[in-house]
């Protein structure tokens, strides 16, 4: 039951939180956090310059003007422009105050991109995110709690055989990287036979509650994907399915990850899914993400275009997100990717994963005893919900087109200083930020509506 809210929110509690040992210092795109040491703390900022003579010496110059020592210099060619090149510097935190007229002049004598890094100023902050979906690789690892640690009350708990299995999932996702075909599992029989339980009783829900998106696609899982009662789907081949759909993939993860990790892959048309099946003792329950609730619930709705639109959006809204929005953004996704409603004719049908892989709250949620509202994503982000029991309120969405609309108008809300794109021919992000990435975009859109116009003269 609150297998998406651990998802989206991580486990609650002491063993929540990762050592401070433990994390990583993470960097990779033009934006990010740096962990600074309170002994010598630094500022670093990227600028970038025109690839012309005497650019860089007459940079560094203001910087020598205003008595800045440089710690740190590195350079690379620009992501954004073949004409520039970047320049990652840092300066001793004490350098802080004359900083700022640097970074003015940098703007306006030098005319270049300047971005701060690492400067105790909210303003200037903004948290890393991936800008290539290798980049992926940089936290998937970083995990809330590992696929083995059991709480007390998981019904495998006193079970050494299945935490041991366990471990095996954990250990297969966490020891892969992007690019890697995910490793097929030889599911045991008692696995397979929990499986057949949860398959058998929601198959015959699906025709009746769930949207005809859904009921669309699974009839092609089964052809296509080796979706049976007595047998359980290997990942690698749903994975395959998706991207030949609508680009989305599966990767494989070893726990659960944070709400920013986790929303930051659907802008890259990656679920990050579980392998591992719930324990044999109580087939119809699981306490957070298994193979069940990722393969039944949400698989098929990423086969459907309109669906992978809405998911990506939700992602894309979450990248150098503050704090407070990502929450807002993850109860977004709980009231509809996990337990969303949609309007389908005169009927509402389930979209959700954490109906479509829950027997009971399946048939609960399209009777009267919840309370239905329309999906607002204003509204919607800060509706309180429980986790350990069924929902008392769901949102219906007009249909998933109308959902992205009001989700991308949402997006438009959030307080960060750039837009951004996903690019699918390269697999990136596109930070919108500067004059050259917005003609790129325009180039790019003017030759889209050029074979939009062709294409209606020709059905005219």
């Amino acid at each position: 039951m609150d297998a998406a809210y651990k998802r989206v929110n991580g486990n609650s509690g002491q063993d929540a939180q990762p050592n401070e040992q433990d994390k990583v210092k993470r960097r990779g795109s033009m934006y990010l956090e740096e962990e600074t040491s309170k002994k010598n703390e630094v500022v670093s900022c990227i600028f970038s310059l025109k690839e012309e003579v005497g650019a860089l010496a007459r940079a560094l110059r203001l910087f020598e003007e205003k008595g800045i020592n440089l710690t740190h210099i590195e350079s690379r060619p620009s992501r954004v422009s073949q004409e520039q090149y970047e320049f990652f510097i840092s300066v001793d935190s004490n350098c802080s105050p004359a900083l700022d007229d640097v970074i003015e002049c940098l703007r306006t004598q030098i005319s270049g991109q300047v971005h701060e890094l690492s400067r105790n100023k909210q303003k200037d902050t903004v948290p890393w995110f991936p800008n290539d979906i290798q980049d992926l690789d940089r936290f998937a690892n970083q995990i809330l709690s590992y696929g083995s640690e059991l709480d007390a009350d998981h019904p495998g708990f006193t079970d050494p055989v299945y935490r041991s299995r366990r471990k095996e999932f954990a250990d297969i996702a966490y020891n892969y990287r992007h690019g890697q075909p995910i490793p097929r599992v030889e599911y045991t029989e008692d696995e397979k036979a929990t499986w057949g339980t949860v398959f058998k009783e929601l198959k015959t829900l699906y025709p009746t509650h769930a949207c005809r998106e859904h009921n669309r696609v699974f009839p092609l899982l089964e052809k296509y994907c080796g979706y049976r009662q007595d047998n359980i789907p290997q990942l690698e081949d749903v994975s395959r399915f998706l991207q030949s759909c609508t680009g989305f993939r599966l990767r494989p993860v070893a726990g659960l990850l944070s709400s920013r990790d986790f929303l930051a892959g659907l802008a890259f048309r990656v679920f990050h899914s579980t392998q591992y099946i719930r324990h044999g003792s109580k087939p119809t329950y699981t306490p957070e993400p298994d193979i069940c609730h990722e393969l039944l619930g949400h698989v098929p709705l990423f086969a459907d275009s309109g669906f992978a639109q809405f998911s990506q959006e939700i992602g894309l809204a979450s990248l150098g997100a503050p704090d407070e929005y990502i929450e807002k953004l993850a109860t977004v996704y709980w009231f509809t990717v996990e337990f969303g409603l949609c309007k389908q004719g005169s009927d509402t049908r389930a979209f959700g994963a954490g109906l479509l892989s829950s027997f009971g709250e399946l048939q609960y949620c399209l009777t009267d005893k919840p309370k239905l509202l329309p999906f607002d994503p204003e509204k919607t982000s800060v509706q309180k919900y429980p986790i350990t029991e069924y929902q008392p309120v769901y949102f219906v969405a007009e249909s998933f087109e109308d959902a992205k609309d009001r989700v991308r108008k949402f997006a438009g809300t959030i307080p960060r200083p750039f837009s951004v794109r996903y690019n699918p021919y390269t697999q990136s992000v596109e930070v919108l930020d500067n004059t050259q990435q917005l003609s790129n975009l325009a180039n790019s859109i003017k030759s889209e509506m050029g074979k939009l116009c062709e294409a209606l003269k020709k059905l005219e």
